[in-house]
């Protein structure tokens, strides 16, 4: 599949953290074809396994869920109150248009309403409102109205600006953080349909990154694997503002290479074997500033005994927003970067 078309199914799925079933059924369709096995674990993982030569075993993991909204209240006048999943900052909540995900996955458009400026205080422009005093517009008139529509307790939503494409090498979408990484998996499995690598490998399209890891931690626990590495997408800071010195990553340098973050210490004959793959295919690279973020790294490497893991990710400015942008190039880059460690990091561990 072209890579744009890629991006664009992904990314205008709806998968809040819980909530992964529409990117998981898309995921499946995409990647049976290419792997040996298809397997949904108890949290809703999906795994997918290519046999290599021998039964050491690579653990490749993206996220599939993105942060979100979940109804936990309707007023007598059908307005829906909310919480948060995942990272938000209440600075960027407001008075964007949401999608609701019912429970019959039926999608119901919504507006996070806001007092117009003309009848608002000076000390209402002033303050940041916080998210347990916004609420959601549906159009409806009470509560029975809005369950008439089929909205329930429980139903999650997105801010949702669709997919477009801005440049011929930029695009521009929601929840890059990760279906980036989740894409580049795709691509690699593409990559490597009619190849037999000496590691097999075991891909996992994992839930609930964003709400503590939990998908990763039960699969590094039942895969128990010999090597991991986790795909993200991660934080492009090279905007007006920010000093080089504080910018995790940028876009246009190809993939980030990460050292250490606030949960992992990447192991150096890691993150220099991924160095040195990037050097020889002469592959465009940079490594992510330490010690911003985290990733299901932090829930991998820690598993039974322990597992040899790194972090490769795709550059991608304004994460954790209503949208993101990445460069295609860097995309590109970075499938090529896994690829070619997908053939070699057998050797990591002889």
């Amino acid at each position: 599949m072209e890579t744009k078309e890629l991006l664009q199914i992904l990314s205008d799925a709806i998968g809040v953290s819980g909530y992964e079933d529409e990117v998981r059924d898309i995921i499946i369709s995409l990647v049976a074809p290419l792997v040996d096995e298809v397997e949904v674990d108890t949290l809703g993982n999906l795994i997918v396994r290519k046999h290599g030569r021998t039964d050491k075993l690579l653990m490749l993991d993206a996220h599939m869920d993105e942060i979100g909204l979940m109804i936990n209240f309707i007023d007598d006048n059908g307005f829906l109150r909310f919480a948060k999943l995942g990272g938000w900052d209440d600075r960027i909540l407001i008075s964007h248009r949401v999608t609701i995900l019912t429970g019959e996955r039926k999608r119901i458009t919504g507006v996070i309403g806001n007092l117009p400026p003309h009848i608002q205080t000076e000390e209402d422009f002033r303050k940041v409102i916080k998210s347990e005093d916004l609420f959601i517009d549906i159009g409806a008139k009470n509560t029975e109205e809005a369950n008439m529509m089929g909205v329930r307790l429980g139903d999650i939503a997105v801010i949702h600006y669709p997919f477009e494409k801005m440049t011929e090498n930029y695009v521009t979408g929601k929840a890059f953080d990760d279906r980036a990484g989740c894409a580049v998996i795709i691509k690699c499995l593409e990559a490597l349909q009619n190849v037999k690598t000496d590691i097999s490998v075991a891909a996992v399209f994992s839930v609930s990154e964003e709400k503590g890891m939990s998908g990763a931690k039960t699969s590094a626990f039942a895969l128990d694997p010999d090597i991991a590495l986790v795909l993200e997408g991660t934080i492009g800071a090279d905007v007006p503002g920010v000093e080089p010195r504080k910018q995790p990553v940028a876009l246009g340098k190809g993939p980030a290479i990460s050292i250490a973050d606030r949960l992992i210490s990447i192991p150096r004959k890691m993150w220099e074997f991924i160095e040195n793959l990037a050097k020889t295919e002469k592959i465009p690279y940079q490594f992510k500033m330490p010690t911003y973020s985290a990733t299901n790294a932090g829930a991998i490497h820690t598993s039974k005994s322990g597992i040899l893991t790194g972090v490769v990710s795709v550059p991608c400015r304004y994460i954790h927003s209503p949208v993101s942008t990445l460069r295609l190039d860097d995309f590109k880059w970075t499938v090529e970067l896994v690829t070619r460690f997908i053939k070699e990091c057998h050797r990591l561990i002889q």
